[in-house]
């Protein structure tokens, strides 16, 4: 898949974590999909193994029903046993140039990385997309990093060789600004999971982003 084809399939991304919601999860990736989320990654630090790849099964199935992409977080194995298309990992995960050199040809790798040098370097590692953030302050991830706003994405961006999205704190409310500053799209938990329509909140989302998106290109797109 291509930076140009990937791109669009960023656009409303869906951290799945079990944690997040009280609803069964793959009803509530379902209720995301029926949305228009175009991305689903798993994300399920509690789980074993087993547990992890039943669970990874079911998603990537709902996902494929929909022409959804779905990777697996962290967990490179699960994720090609599975056959899902991608995994996304962390700077404290498995290195990026490792899981290239193991996943097999088109397999999609995703990375957070922690500092403006791992961003420029991820394409060169052979990262597919790169997660940028925390945007904003964020309760879905007791480790993260004090927020970069605005401002430190813009940042972010203009060394990224690789399709972006925003991550962090991100709602409704201010998906817009983060798309307009220059990402390919949007990554959430709460704002999907923790919504009374999780159906309706991922349609808003998918607004926000096209409205970021025709601002940024001056209102063409």
């Amino acid at each position: 898949m291509t930076a140009d084809d990937l791109r669009p399939r960023l656009a409303v991304y869906l951290v799945a974590d079990p944690d997040a919601t009280e609803t069964p999860l793959i009803d509530a990736v379902q209720a995301a999909l029926d949305g228009g989320a175009t991305m689903v990654q798993l994300r399920a630090k509690r789980l074993g193994g087993y547990d992890l790849y039943r669970r990874a099964t079911q998603l990537k199935f709902l996902c494929e029903q929909y022409g959804a992409l779905f990777v697996v977080n962290d967990r490179l194995d699960i994720a090609l046993a599975t056959g899902a298309d991608g995994v996304h990992l962390g700077a404290s995960d498995l290195p990026v140039d490792v899981a290239r050199e193991l996943a097999p040809p088109g397999f999609l790798i995703g990375f957070s990385p922690k500092t403006l040098d791992d961003v420029a370097a991820a394409a060169r590692l052979g990262a597919d997309y790169v997660g940028l953030g925390p945007v904003f302050p964020t309760g879905s991830k007791a480790d993260a990093q004090p927020p970069i706003g605005i401002d430190g994405l813009r940042q972010q961006i203009a060394v990224a060789r690789v399709p972006t999205v925003g991550i962090g704190g991100i709602t409704v409310a201010n998906a817009e600004a983060v798309v307009a500053a220059g990402t390919d799209g949007v990554a959430v938990i709460s704002a999907i999971l923790g919504a009374v329509d999780p159906t309706a909140a991922t349609a808003d989302l998918a607004a926000a982003v096209a409205r970021g998106v025709a601002a940024r290109s001056g209102g063409l797109a």
